[in-house]
């Protein structure tokens, strides 16, 4: 398997509001960036959503180092997810989002780490400003 290092982040101006998301996808001396938004949604989902969007353009099972300062996914991914797919993901927020987490990570190995935001871990950085500045552009067109 391919090692991945992922770093991804999330920004909603209102939460929910105006939203926007950012991936890195590092593999080797290989980068790509990915970014995206949406015109009303939360934080989580948007944190949620760059994760989805960085798995789509997998071509084939990775093992996927993720780093983010969402506490959410990271804990989603580690820790909660078998729990919440065994009770059919009742009271979990935003379960259409976690299923399609679910069939897109089946066939890769994804560990979580958590990083703490706004600490100066350049990738996050980069991908919170990115996440940002997306947010901000579908603000500014809904204006």
């Amino acid at each position: 398997m391919k090692k991945i290092s992922l770093f991804c982040d999330g920004s909603s101006l209102g939460n929910p509001g105006a939203g926007g998301w950012c991936a890195i996808l590092r593999y080797g001396q290989y980068e790509r960036i990915i970014s995206g938004g949406k015109a009303h949604a939360t934080n989580n989902q948007m944190e949620l959503l760059a994760v989805l969007e960085a798995l789509k353009i997998l071509k084939e099972p990775c093992e996927i180092m993720l780093y983010s300062d969402s506490k959410y996914v990271c804990e989603g991914i580690n820790s909660w997810l078998a729990n919440w797919i065994k009770k059919g993901f009742a009271q979990v927020k935003n379960p259409e989002l976690w299923q399609e987490f679910c069939q897109l990570s089946k066939h890769h190995k994804i560990t979580a780490h958590w990083v703490k935001g706004h600490a100066g871990h350049i990738e996050n950085e980069r991908c919170d400003q990115i996440a940002r500045n997306e947010a901000s552009k579908i603000k500014g067109s809904l204006c």
